[in-house]
């Protein structure tokens, strides 16, 4: 379903492969965890090689930064809390954001990437509530995905369209939505355990 509902976005700024090439990605990365003995760690460290190593474009790279961003911050945690979601979050904001000078109103990844853990970091240090740094954190991702239908595009394909891509999502954008959101559901599952 997402590869089909990327590719859809894809093809109004792109060529529309994203979705399959994602798709691409994650299934290649999915062969490659051990899911009897990888760690959480690990298994975000084998997404990042795959994305990075097997997925053309920019995407592949910064969607795999973000996942290297995640793994590096949580390989020596035994256990997984809001300080620990607020390393791995920062570590992979800061892991993108030295990949592109990409930054918030360019209709990119960032868009959301960059309000998503601002929200969370702002949430858990006044609160210190997990649960509540996530809610705020899928919020403003959201809104940032919302945010890109009214922007024009300041790097990949999209740019040499101008304003023709008004009233479109960006499709990195997009994706990387799917993943934070589902990052923030699996988290609140085992927090409710």
């Amino acid at each position: 379903m997402n590869k089909d509902h990327l590719g859809e976005i894809d093809r109004f700024v792109g060529d529309g492969d994203h979705g399959s090439n994602l798709n691409k990605g994650m299934k290649l990365a999915d062969r490659a965890i051990d899911y009897e003995h990888d760690d959480m760690s690990e298994g975000f460290n084998k997404i990042y090689k795959e994305l990075t190593n097997k997925i053309g474009g920019s995407i592949g790279p910064l969607l795999g930064y973000f996942f290297k961003g995640l793994a590096s911050a949580s390989k020596d945690s035994e256990f997984i809390d809001g300080c620990v979601t607020e390393k791995m979050l920062l570590n992979a904001r800061d892991s993108v954001t030295a990949l592109t000078e990409a930054k918030v109103g360019d209709k990119t990844i960032m868009d959301v990437l960059i309000p998503a853990v601002n929200a969370y970091q702002a949430s858990y240090d006044t609160t210190h509530d997990f649960e509540a740094g996530l809610n705020e954190m899928s919020s403003a991702s959201k809104e940032g995905l919302e945010s890109t239908k009214n922007l024009i595009a300041k790097y990949g394909r999209g740019r040499r369209l101008g304003d023709l891509v008004i009233g479109h999502q960006d499709s990195g954008a997009a994706s990387l939505n799917i993943m934070i959101q589902t990052f923030a559901e699996t988290a609140k599952q085992l927090i409710n355990k």
